[in-house]
């Protein structure tokens, strides 16, 4: 009995990754996927539905792993932290070349995501993911003003608003292409222009 050849998966969701970068979803040819993976359509079909499925299979990774900050982040009780934390949760001097880091050894599938899935389940990508972070990052808002650490009048839609600006220019240099030391700088500059505690007008008792 002949083996299964294991090799072919992989191949696959290589060249889909290439083919996905290059041309976009919308554009991209399953034919020229298979041609690169050097398989038959056929194999492919046997593997996957169509083309949004193995779309969705070279991001699984990205999606997982995005997802797992989420709920890491989304299992802490705020009402637990002490007043200093919630103060320091908006802070980006650390977190923000954290994301960065995250974000840049997971690139390839972070920029299929916000740029290269119109057509997909992952269009609105870009929007969704300032939802999900909106969600817990009004929690922590809501939390300071019950403590008075904060008179700021901001509702959920203005603090989506302005986590939308926010992420864009963590989107940007995905974009654009940027080499690490270039993420680095602009890190420095999303540090001066978000000064979160200001704009909540948080402050320590």
């Amino acid at each position: 009995m002949s083996k299964p050849d294991v090799s072919i998966d992989p191949r696959i969701l290589d060249s889909a990754k290439k083919e996905f970068l290059m041309c976009g979803y919308e554009k991209a040819s399953l034919k020229a996927i298979c041609e690169n993976a050097q398989i038959t359509t056929g194999a492919l079909y046997k593997r996957y539905k169509g083309k949004e499925e193995l779309f969705c299979a070279v991001v699984a990774d990205t999606i997982a792993d995005m997802n797992a900050v989420v709920a890491q982040k989304s299992a802490i009780a705020v009402e637990k932290l002490t007043d200093s934390e919630l103060v320091d949760a908006w802070d980006l001097q650390d977190s923000m070349l954290w994301w960065f880091r995250f974000l840049y050894e997971r690139s390839e599938g972070f920029l299929l995501l916000i740029k290269h899935s119109n057509g997909t389940r992952y269009t609105n990508f870009q929007h969704d993911w300032v939802e999900v972070m909106t969600g817990k990052s009004y929690e922590y808002f809501i939390e300071a003003k019950k403590r008075g650490l904060t008179n700021a009048e901001i509702s959920r839609d203005e603090m989506h608003i302005l986590l939308s600006a926010f992420w864009t220019t963590v989107y940007e240099p995905f974009i654009h292409g940027y080499t690490w030391e270039q993420i680095e700088t602009h890190s420095k500059l999303i540090c001066d222009l978000f000064n979160w505690q200001l704009v909540l007008g948080l402050s320590q008792r």
